[in-house]
């Protein structure tokens, strides 16, 4: 999947509303280059093979002291980004990579 990832996001990537809208937040004010950065070192902690959008996946990232949380959709001209976010503490492990 990960190899998926990387190639999807060479050639182009696209982000959805809803991730736009979830990056954008005051509270979150993720960029573009964090989710570029992620994406290409992010570790892959959950995966969707029967995901009704197609084939996803969610990655976890470190940056800046900060969580990333990025679901992926690997498509063959693209790489759909759905959503961003900063993990909750109250619903995930200390390092964020399992749900509680």
């Amino acid at each position: 999947m990960k190899e998926k990832i990387i190639s999807s996001a060479k050639k182009r990537i696209l982000f959805l509303p809803h991730a736009i809208k979830q990056m954008s937040r005051p509270d979150r004010m993720i960029t573009i280059n964090e989710v570029k950065k992620a994406i290409f070192n992010g570790e892959i902690i959950e995966e969707y093979p029967e995901d009704l959008r197609g084939e996803s996946c969610l990655v976890c990232y470190i940056l800046a002291e900060r969580y990333l949380h990025i679901v992926c959709a690997p498509k063959d001209e693209y790489l759909a980004i759905i959503t961003v976010y900063i993990p909750n503490q109250k619903q995930w492990s200390s390092d964020f990579k399992m749900r509680k």
